[in-house]
């Protein structure tokens, strides 16, 4: 065998090792059987490429990561339509991407300060830290929080707007300079390059992100956590040892007992009620 021979026998190796993985972790597609329920599991196709690099085609979504001699720097790209991708940063911070929107962050924030860019809209629910401010670079303007809760649109060089729902937010205008501090209840819009304040009209914005969602390769811990901050008063809780295991799964307007049971049904788990708690454990 000669060494052209040899390679590519090896790259078939590889190819093949990688298909079992990713079949796996069920990140290939697989027909779904049963009674038929408004819920999404899993229901996307992925190459050898996104594991290193994002790369977005029509209707999917992609977590990749490109390599600089500073820092390992993460794009997640949301592609799919009037779907939002959730992610929980390293610092707890929870981000849900709109469709058609791109988030850039680091794969470990820097100490002195938690830095990311946004390209279309987003809800953050930032984790407080007075001693690590969190900063957001967009196309017209960085946005600096210490611990809040806000929803940004940000889709070209001329649309800026940024509600508040709790905290409070320094908007800087990257053009002139110009600065404002935008309170809860608030929402702060670009006009003629000038930042302008008012009431919130529409809170409706807020929850529109939390109407149909998927997460990608998350954290169970992680996903019950955004899950319980929508129904607190029916949460959904989990053993230790389990808070690490990683799920794909997409939710559509579903109850908390639903969910839950998808998500068992999904890492083959068990889930029990417990008064009004859905407990998630080993069967």
């Amino acid at each position: 065998m000669n060494q052209i021979e040899k390679n590519k026998l090896k790259t078939d190796q590889a190819w093949e090792q990688l298909y079992t993985r990713l079949e796996q972790d069920g990140l290939l597609d697989k027909p779904i059987s049963g009674t038929q329920i408004p819920y999404r599991i899993g229901l996307m196709k992925w190459a050898a490429a996104i594991v290193i690099l994002c790369v977005s085609v029509a209707t999917a979504i992609f977590l990749g990561r490109e390599r600089t001699p500073e820092t390992t720097l993460l794009t997640l790209h949301n592609n799919e339509a009037s779907t939002t991708l959730v992610t929980t940063l390293e610092d707890g911070s929870i981000v849900y991407l709109a469709d058609n929107s791109q988030l850039s962050y680091p794969e470990h924030f820097q100490r002195e300060k938690r830095e990311v860019s946004l390209l279309g809209n987003a809800l953050f629910d930032v984790s407080g830290n007075k001693e690590r401010p969190f900063l957001i670079e967009t196309e017209q303007a960085q946005i600096e929080v210490l611990g809040t809760s806000f929803n940004i649109k940000s889709s070209d060089k001329s649309a800026f707007e940024l509600a508040v729902r709790r905290g409070l937010v320094k908007v800087t205008l990257k053009k002139n300079g110009e600065q404002t501090l935008v309170k809860a209840g608030q929402t702060v819009s670009l006009f003629s390059n000038r930042l302008q304040v008012a009431p919130t009209q529409d809170n409706e914005q807020f929850s529109d992100y939390t109407r149909r969602i998927q997460f990608k390769d998350e954290r169970l811990g992680d996903i019950l956590h955004v899950i319980n901050l929508e129904y607190p008063m029916m949460p959904l809780k989990t053993t230790a040892d389990l808070e690490n295991r990683r799920l794909t799964v997409s939710f559509y307007n579903n109850s908390p007992a639903t969910m839950a049971e998808l998500i068992c049904a999904a890492l083959k788990l068990k889930c029990t009620q417990q008064n009004n708690i859905w407990m998630i454990s080993e069967p």
